[in-house]
């Protein structure tokens, strides 16, 4: 098999079509299209099929493109890593990672591994929804609480918990008493929540009054209204210390762990394995406090 032209039809698998591959490689779209074809004659398969506006990988294609995806991002970096005596992170890092880190933490750990290691190109995009790593070229996915994925090797690097927080001027709510609460997203069916106090457990009835898509947009507003929120005690830690917020409770079962996630059969590359002792060099026990402390320094 040609690896030539094999890399070429993963290079037009990955950007979803030769035009695009053309101008992300900086090569003739029409190289690109000769070299595809070669393969699929060589094969005797169809690789991709071509519709006027489209182009889609085939079943072969896919699984062609998923098997040797892989083995030739290994060579390269294999290549790579003898060149520069494995040592020194460079080239393209992918990461995807969850909103609320994102918007509190991300943009500090991204400029600050970017100084150290400028040879590294780094991308981050922000998102929730679960990635297909490989379909998606990420090198690196940090997310809260995951599903388990044999195709996939994680670590957690921090631990977070869920707390009952409220504005200072709305005061504990009575039995049968609805406080109003400010939640993430559409309301649950629960009318109620459970919280463990210093007294022990106890059982509020709530009112949602705003409903908000994310958690700092929560935070926000419990600060400015006689409301109450569950919220990260990272996110909140300052406020509790500063009186602008008063702790209720916390929420039972909420243990909150974030991890990277990262493909199993694909060799750790360098910027990989520095981005990672980045975060353990940042939050070294992983603690809330620790993140708490990251953001507010």
């Amino acid at each position: 098999m040609d690896l030539l032209a094999l890399a070429d039809f993963n290079l037009v698998a990955r950007h979803g079509g030769f035009g695009k591959a053309s101008r992300a490689a900086g090569r003739p779209k029409a190289t690109l299209s000769r070299r595809v074809a070669e393969l699929e004659a060589s094969l005797g398969l169809r690789l991709f099929e071509r519709g006027a506006r489209a182009l889609k990988l085939t079943e072969e294609g896919r699984a062609l493109f998923e098997r040797t995806g892989l083995l030739l991002t290994e060579l390269d970096e294999t290549a790579a890593a003898i060149a520069s005596g494995g040592q020194t992170p460079r080239g393209r890092l992918r990461i995807s990672a969850p909103l609320l880190f994102s918007q509190i933490a991300m943009g500090k750990l991204a400029a600050s591994f970017a100084l150290k290691y400028p040879e590294v190109r780094l991308e981050v995009t922000t998102e929730d929804r679960p990635v297909d790593m490989i379909e998606e070229a990420y090198d690196l996915v940090i997310r809260v609480n995951p599903e388990p994925d044999e195709s996939l090797v994680g670590r957690v690097f921090l631990h977070d918990r869920l707390v009952v927080v409220a504005s200072p001027a709305l005061p504990f709510p009575k039995d049968g008493v609805a406080a109003p609460v400010v939640v993430r997203g559409p309301a649950g069916p629960s009318n109620a929540w459970e919280m463990t106090t210093s007294a022990g457990k106890a059982r509020i009835m709530v009112r949602p009054v705003l409903r908000l898509s994310s958690l700092v947009m929560v935070r926000d507003a419990v600060r400015t209204g006689a409301l109450a929120a569950r919220l990260p005690v990272s996110l909140v830690s300052h406020d509790l210390a500063a009186g602008t917020m008063v702790h209720w409770g916390d929420v039972e079962g909420s243990d909150i762990a974030l991890w990277t996630l990262y493909p199993t059969r694909r060799l750790l590359s360098a910027r990989v394995s520095a981005f990672l002792d980045h975060l353990k060099a940042a939050f070294p026990r992983g603690t809330p406090d620790e993140l708490a402390a990251y953001v507010k320094g």
